[in-house]
């Protein structure tokens, strides 16, 4: 069942949707080598308490953490741990928070140090399907329009491999609602998208093949071949003619730029979306 958001409570949704952002721009400014990302979730739990809010991740299914912090070949849902981060790493920190009832759900990518021009490139594509895909949820469109935008312009047009057992979701006061989201479809298909509608868009994507596998601890999502993959997501409310995104990642763009610990070059390429 999908649940339509009135305005009064999209606007809560925002608070939390920013919050996420805020929260994800000072780990932006945190982040350096050395650091392990038991440090870096330990950081953003404290963070979203000291503002009044509860980590939507922690405990939820049974996961431990605050956030889920996935490096490299990690997609998605990592543990952290002890293992300091290092030049050349990427780093996908995945924050929800709980206030005022709702959930705002949102995830970045980062370089530490200098990375590869390929790996540069895997985040800037990923970040641009992003907003490919956010273009698509208006009011009468459907969730298949979304998806194969991400899709169009991520696997089919530079041969990247999108996750498919992995999507983004509907949102409110549950953390995970209904539609799901896929990364991969065909346009005109899914759920009819109606106004008022909240969804967390999130392409995950590979340098290589598609396939995953789940690591020995049961939760962190791996790619088979072992290529890094990036992940981006954001919160959007299905309006009539424009999406309205509650999240931003301008605060993060710019701690990204400003820190440097971490390698922004790719956000040069990236068009004006």
């Amino acid at each position: 069942m999908i649940y339509i958001k009135t305005n009064a409570e999209v606007e809560l949704m925002r608070e939390s949707a920013l919050l996420v952002s805020s929260t994800l721009c000072e780990v932006a400014r945190y982040l350096k080598p050395g650091l392990t990302t038991l440090q870096v979730d330990a950081f953003a739990e404290k963070f979203i308490r000291d503002h009044n809010a509860i980590p939507s991740f922690k405990n939820l299914y049974g996961f431990p953490f605050a956030t889920c912090i996935s490096v490299n070949d990690a997609v998605v849902h990592g543990f952290p741990t002890n293992q300091p981060l290092k030049p050349g790493d990427i780093i996908s920190v995945d924050v929800g928070v709980l206030k005022n009832g709702f959930h705002g759900d949102s995830a970045y990518t980062f370089a530490i140090g200098e990375v590869s021009q390929e790996v540069r490139d895997l985040m800037r594509i990923t970040k641009e399907s992003l907003y490919k895909g956010i273009e698509k949820a208006v009011a009468g469109n459907r969730v298949g329009d979304i998806s194969s935008a991400i899709f169009e312009h991520t696997e089919k047009k530079y041969g990247y491999g999108v996750v498919r057992e992995l999507v983004g979701h509907g949102l409110g006061r549950k953390l995970h609602e209904d539609p799901q989201v896929p990364n991969y479809g065909k346009k005109g298909s899914g759920q009819k998208l109606k106004e008022g509608t909240v969804i967390a868009i999130e392409p995950m994507i590979n340098m290589g093949t598609k396939d995953v596998y789940h690591d020995k601890d049961g939760w962190t999502v791996r790619t088979r071949d072992g290529k890094p993959s990036a992940h981006y997501e954001h919160n959007i409310c299905v309006r009539k003619n424009k999406p309205d995104v509650l999240s931003s990642f301008a605060g993060i763009e710019e701690a990204e730029k400003a820190n440097p610990e971490l390698d922004s070059a790719y956000l040069e390429l990236i068009p004006s979306l």
